[in-house]
């Protein structure tokens, strides 16, 4: 059933467990990471798919229950990348990075 709320959505969902497993993928994640193998990847380390520095930021965030939320440009799109563990019974289970694309000007509100 989980698979279905988010595999139309325009966002690349990618899970991986304590160990960096990866044990989900959408649909848009699958087709982001298709030149990696897409979702072949599935119960593959995704440590495998990033530099030392990376590497050591992800086991940095998941120790620390710590989000990265970054933007980035490639082929003339802009991206938000938000990553960040996910628990259960406020234990660290694992990490959830979510990617999508976003305009390069955007709104920005203040509410109170």
């Amino acid at each position: 059933m989980l698979d279905n709320y988010f595999n139309e959505i325009p966002v690349a969902i990618t899970v991986s467990d304590i160990e960096g497993n990866i044990v989900y993928m959408n649909e848009k994640s699958a087709t982001v990471f298709e030149k990696y193998g897409g979702k072949a990847l599935l119960n593959s380390s995704l440590y495998n798919c990033h530099n030392s520095i990376s590497q050591e930021s992800i086991k940095q965030m998941m120790k620390g229950n710590k989000t990265n939320a970054y933007t980035i440009e490639k082929n003339g799109v802009k991206k938000m990348i938000f990553q960040t563990p996910w628990c259960e019974n406020n234990k660290v289970c694992g990490m959830v990075e979510f990617s999508f694309e976003i305009p390069f000007e955007m709104s920005h509100f203040i509410r109170s």
